[in-house]
């Protein structure tokens, strides 16, 4: 029982990033922004995360660093696809290869070539008093970390930011009809951009908490594809805060345990098929869907016709 329980702790734990990443895809593509830098995203959020908690001796400041980091490229990615007019998959591809040069480059600058990895201490849990020692359920939900707990919170705020305010009906509007948006004085330009710019800052906490409250070092595999598994969240959960919620929980079991699998040291069960359990549940899931609803004008730019 306890085996169980520890993975259902370990499955909220990883599911953490991949739903605030794909909270922030929700919010671009409701726009009609397809951010399909979001790796590089992760990566850059990861590395800055890391550099700035180790160089400052505070999380604090690295979260926020990743959060920067994460800004600037979403800038990057929203000023060529936004303004420029670029193909959004074509930019979004490139930045993300860019950012892994980036990153790597940068990280030997900063700190050489590294024999022994550096390390950070991990981000420490935070017990709810009472409510943590709940027989099962104090454990898997109310021992975990900050970043945890402000992730499950955004869900319900998200989804009434979308669906229950003005803001969330000008976002809805410019992922549906952006003609009819600009005709109604919603500038779409603008409400896409910013919209980008939040994804940015949500995918790159996301990437830090890879670095920071998982394994405490960075490297350049340290988020191994789990910015487009985010990516894929978004798509599998119909573009919904709830959605995005279920299936970050469904990838972060299955991320759970092949970290688990991987534990056990099992030759019979090669760990490497557990491993890729995520980016397969992402392949027959998006095949085995057969509806989505998809906003009109996802992926499409808006040119203004003067």
């Amino acid at each position: 029982m306890q085996v169980f329980i520890n993975l259902i702790t370990r499955a909220f734990f990883m599911s953490t990033p991949l739903i605030l990443g794909a909270l922030g895809e929700v919010l671009a593509e409701r726009t009609g922004m397809m951010v399909t830098a979001v790796e590089g995203i992760f990566l850059i959020g990861a590395w800055g995360g890391f550099i700035g908690a180790y160089l400052s001796g505070s999380m604090l400041a690295g979260f926020l660093l990743a959060m920067i980091c994460g800004l600037l490229v979403a800038a990057l990615y929203g000023v060529t696809t936004v303004y420029m007019h670029q193909h959004q998959i074509v930019m979004g591809t490139a930045i993300a290869i860019l950012i892994t040069g980036f990153c790597t480059f940068f990280y030997r600058v900063i700190f050489g070539i590294q024999t022994v990895p550096l390390k950070v201490t991990p981000l420490s849990v935070i017990r709810i008093p009472l409510l943590s020692r709940i027989p099962v359920i104090g454990q898997v939900l109310f021992s975990q970390n900050i970043v945890t707990y402000i992730t499950y919170l955004l869900v319900p705020i998200v989804f009434f930011v979308i669906y229950r305010t003005s803001l969330g009906l000008s976002m809805r509007s410019c992922g549906e009809n952006p003609e009819a948006a600009d005709a109604a004085g919603i500038n779409v330009t603008r409400t896409r951009f910013l919209a980008v710019l939040v994804a940015g800052c949500m995918g790159g906490v996301a990437g830090a908490y890879y670095s920071l409250c998982n394994v405490g070092m960075y490297t350049s595999e340290i988020i191994g594809g789990r910015g487009w598994i985010a990516f894929g969240i978004c798509f599998l959960g119909n573009w919904n805060p709830v959605g995005a919620l279920i299936f970050g929980i469904v990838f972060g079991i299955s991320d759970a345990l092949g970290t688990y699998v991987k534990a056990l040291g099992n030759a019979a069960i090669p760990s490497e098929l557990f491993s890729a359990l995520p980016y397969i549940l992402v392949i027959v899931l998006t095949v085995c869907r057969k509806q989505f609803n998809v906003p009109a004008k996802l992926g499409a730019n808006y040119v203004k016709e003067d």
